[in-house]
């Protein structure tokens, strides 16, 4: 079980789904984010995938990462719906990746944390006062869909917390499908306060987990984070977002991801490289002819 990452080169991913459908004009302040599209406009759901194939993308994460069951029931949507959403999300990557007609293309299905479907910015947080228990309880459901739904991999992304991390792992053991977790972070440690090699150390011994890594946190803590991820023996993945910051009404501060960083990123052992919050397709594109094995 494992993805095939090549020894001398990076696999790219994509970048910001919600960023590349608000820079098309949708309105995504919603609980549901961009997971409210699947209902409303699947087929520009397909566009951005779509989108970030053609600049040199080869894994589109799908767009579930704030979906939940609670978060379609607000919307008078019933857990059959859901459920049928949810697959959904899945099946528009697909639909991307076979337009696009190229090789090994991936689709990650977005399992996002608890704090996400929450709406009120709890995944930056985390310690949700759950136990270990609960959060399998919650997870499961979703995860067993989005496994069952045709994704290569699963994208364990944006965790805040260890013991959220502790849930997926457990969970990720008995679906059958590969996965990957990927922990938001603030310097060295998850935004619940850990440190975060002893975050990573949640993914040791775990087949299921196929690579490690961070995603949305500033492009700087990504060397640091690579630095500490090399006990446990996996690929690593990162996806940070553009550097700029959100105030509470505008992002401000100056954008930091690059192609320059993402070769630096490359060189320490970096395997799966892409971006998160404000990256876009150009930016993804820069990445390719940067990432070439001669590079590093």
């Amino acid at each position: 079980m494992g993805l095939a990452l090549p020894r001398e080169s990076v696999l790219i991913a994509d970048g910001g789904l919600a960023t590349e459908l608000e820079a098309r004009g949708h309105d995504l302040s919603d609980p549901l984010w961009s997971a409210r599209l699947l209902a409303d406009d699947p087929r520009e759901i397909v566009a951005v995938h779509s989108a970030y194939f053609r600049a040199g993308a080869k894994i589109a994460t799908t767009a579930s990462y704030q979906a939940s069951f609670e978060g379609f029931a607000a919307r008078g949507i019933d857990r059959r719906d859901a459920a049928a959403l949810l697959r959904r999300s899945v099946e528009l990557a697909k639909a991307a990746r076979d337009e696009a007609g190229a090789a090994g293309l991936l689709v990650a299905a977005s399992v996002g944390p608890y704090g996400a479907a929450l709406a009120d910015g709890s995944e930056y947080r985390g310690r949700y006062g759950l136990s270990v228990a609960a959060l399998m309880r919650w997870h499961r459901p979703r995860l067993e869909i989005l496994a069952d739904a045709g994704a290569d991999v699963l994208a364990l992304e944006t965790v805040p917390d260890l013991d959220e991390a502790e849930a997926l792992v457990d969970l990720v053991r008995s679906v059958g499908v590969p996965a990957w977790l990927s922990y938001t972070i603030d310097g060295t440690r998850t935004r619940a306060g850990q440190p975060l090699a002893e975050a990573f150390a949640v993914a040791a011994g775990a087949d299921e987990i196929v690579a490690i890594g961070v995603n949305c946190c500033a492009p700087d803590d990504v060397l640091p984070a690579i630095g500490m991820s090399s006990d446990v023996g996996k690929p690593v993945i990162v996806y940070p977002n553009s550097g700029e910051r959100w105030d509470g009404r505008a992002w401000v501060g100056p954008r930091r991801f690059s192609a320059r960083l993402a070769t630096r990123w490359a060189a320490a052992g970096a395997r799966i490289v892409g971006g998160c919050c404000r990256v876009r397709p150009a930016d993804i594109a820069e990445l390719a002819p940067a990432l070439s094995p001669s590079v590093f």
